[in-house]
């Protein structure tokens, strides 16, 4: 593949392109303040919801213009994709507006109400394949599947048309504007968004400058922006899976690497807080993927402060079944829960003393668990424990010593820590 040719057709011009396709297909979403994150941050904090889109996030963008450039008997011949998410659904959604026959490989761990939303969006175009316990099993499936039956493959981003579809953002936020962008702050997975939509930023507003924002735990783009090439991570944290990915694509690392100003990582714990206060404090339903541009303001306070700040709201195909997990990581990220397994005399009042003498005022327990062995002096307890305040964990502790509770901190040892917890 030639990269440099590739990366040459990806052109305003095309995004233009795109977005006259798209019309009467996509919803153009708003861009709107956000008062509490404006105060919050001394900074005109502006939202692109693209949370508001058809199929809940901005994959349709793409999708559809891939799929609206192929001929006839491309489209004849059916498309084919692998998707565990919202690629999955905004594919699907083109097959069932172009009477396209589609085939869309997901992992089958895909939580039940990812796949029947692509059976819903897809309607009677659409064949849904479980298969494997990875993407990555499903992409070489849907790859094998693309040889076997001559279906076109629909990339989720490394594509010229997937990215000027994603592109159209950009446009629509430089439309919706009357004064200059100062910052555009988007989130990153394998690319196609960012490098779309930075395309046309570069080229139309040359001096607004654009962070990408990854999960620190899959900082692909991060990684390979460091070591001027494509970097495949061993490991990744699937938490954000949205932007999740072990391996950006080669043309959107080529485009990114040129237009993205910075890429920064936040915190998974991060993420999950922000998905709070958007649901809590602004009614905004988000996936962890969309929290993730609003998540880095944090990281960026200092500098953006007075000035006009575009963040991208990616989508929010949140599972609810997530939430716990979501609130969770949240408490440990802001020093507000504790875990530790502490070894109780096995005496009458021993736990009653725990709970009256060594807990504060405002401390709560969370998780408990304790098996006693008769055998023993000492019994150990797993023990979770919400503060109100994170400053209240150094008197915890001090009270525990004081009590001579004997305990081990499991919050700073990850291998115990997740294997317990």
């Amino acid at each position: 593949m030639n990269t440099a040719q590739y990366t040459d057709i990806l052109d305003p011009g095309l995004i233009d392109s795109a977005a006259e396709v798209l019309k009467g297909v996509i919803h153009r979403t708003p861009l709107m303040n956000n008062h509490r994150l404006s105060r919050t941050y001394g900074a005109n904090i502006l939202l692109k919801r693209e949370d508001l889109q058809v199929v809940r996030s901005y994959k349709i963008r793409g999708a559809y213009h891939k799929m609206a450039r192929l001929s006839r008997e491309q489209l004849r011949r059916g498309v084919v994709c692998a998707s565990a998410g919202n690629h999955a659904q905004g594919v699907a959604m083109a097959c069932s507006m172009m009477n396209v026959h589609g085939t869309i490989f997901m992992p089958v761990p895909t939580p039940d109400q990812k796949v029947k939303q692509v059976k819903m969006f897809g309607q009677d175009q659409v064949e849904v394949r479980l298969i494997g316990d990875t993407f990555d099993d499903a992409y070489t499936e849907a790859l094998k599947y693309q040889e076997e039956k001559k279906a076109e493959f629909i990339h989720p981003f490394d594509d010229p048309d997937i990215m000027a579809g994603q592109g159209t953002v950009g446009k629509e936020i430089l439309e919706d504007l009357d004064q200059p962008l100062d910052y555009l702050i988007l989130p990153v997975g394998g690319g196609g968004l960012s490098a779309g939509v930075s395309t046309y930023m570069k080229a139309i507003s040359p001096a607004t400058r654009i962070i990408g924002v990854e999960p620190s735990g899959a900082p692909a783009m991060k990684k390979s922006m460091e070591q001027g090439k494509l970097v495949t991570l061993e490991k990744i944290d699937k938490f954000v899976d949205g932007a999740a990915v072990r391996r950006v694509g080669e043309l959107t690392f080529e485009i990114c690497r040129k237009n993205l100003d910075d890429v920064i990582l936040v915190p998974e714990g991060r993420v999950c807080s922000e998905i709070l206060r958007l649901y809590n404090e602004d009614a905004i339903v988000v996936e962890p993927a969309g929290a993730l541009a609003i998540a880095a303001l944090d990281l960026l306070r200092d500098e953006i402060k007075g000035k006009n700040v575009a963040c991208v709201v990616s989508g929010s195909n949140n599972d609810i079944t997530r939430t716990a997990e979501i609130k969770e990581r949240s408490l440990l990220h802001e020093g507000l829960k504790h875990y530790f397994i502490v070894n109780f005399p096995q005496r009458a009042g021993a736990l009653r003393e725990f709970l009256i003498e060594v807990l504060g005022p405002e401390d709560d327990i969370a998780h408990f668990e304790y098996s006693k062995k008769n055998s023993r002096e000492r019994g150990p307890a797993l023990i979770g424990i919400e503060l109100k305040h994170h400053e209240d964990l150094e008197p915890l502790i001090e009270r525990m010593e004081k009590k001579k509770f004997r305990y081990e901190y499991l919050n700073n040892q990850p291998q115990l820590f997740h294997y317990l917890i």
